[in-house]
């Protein structure tokens, strides 16, 4: 492949992986009615330093751990117990009446935002990361389809990783950037009450995805 086929065939594959529902879908769409537009970028920084940083650790040679079913099984374990946590804790703070539409303050803490009991909420940025990574599919993929680009690209040298990395980001930022564009500019039609249903709706997909992983890793 040349350096212009790598990169646009990155780009494909990256929105046909990005299009499909899953847990990052899900706090995006969750995020950027709180936050705004600004909550789809702002994980898709996490995500993506995340991924940079899982090829280059491909790169240097950790596919075949990746590959072993212990791994799996843990990635699996511990990535689906943190889905569960986190889609109990929305919708009982969804149910609860402790989320609103209003959105976080530009004096707040950049590492987080302080909620009505004082806990603190996820920053977007960290949130990219942890949500990426508690997806085994996501590990799987790379450590598959992933690995496959990695080294296809590699012959092109450092540039056509670059390529391929380029691509495989550009779909990310486009594909999230349009959902919370779209959840943002329709935030002013949504009351309190629809608001809170969404969020409860996203906990619980977030709690059964989990446990779907985990059910998985298990078997």
């Amino acid at each position: 492949m040349n350096l212009e086929t790598i990169f646009v065939t990155a780009l494909v594959v990256g929105f046909s992986g990005a299009i499909m529902p899953g847990p990052l879908l899900t706090v995006t769409i969750g995020e950027s009615i709180r936050r705004g537009f600004i909550a789809g970028p702002l994980l898709m920084v996490g995500h993506a330093l995340l991924e940079i940083l899982l090829v280059l650790l491909l790169v240097w040679g950790v596919a075949d751990l990746l590959l072993e079913k212990q791994v799996q099984t843990v990635i699996a374990v511990v990535g689906g117990s943190f889905l569960i946590y986190m889609g109990w804790t929305m919708y009982r703070d969804a149910r609860r009446g402790r989320v609103s539409l209003q959105l976080a303050s530009d004096d707040e803490d950049a590492a987080g935002e302080r909620v009505g009991n004082g806990r603190f909420r996820l920053h977007p940025v960290p949130a990219g990361v942890l949500v990426s990574l508690s997806n085994p599919y996501w590990s799987l993929w790379w450590a598959t389809v992933g690995l496959v680009y990695i080294t296809t690209s590699m012959a092109q040298g450092t540039a056509g990783l670059l390529a391929f990395m380029s691509g495989h980001l550009l779909s990310d930022f486009i594909w999230y950037g349009l959902v919370s564009g779209a959840v943002a500019g329709g935030r002013r039609f949504l009351n309190q009450q629809l608001y809170r249903g969404v969020i409860a709706f996203c906990g619980a997909f977030l709690a059964g995805l989990g446990g779907y992983f985990v059910y998985r890793g298990l078997l």
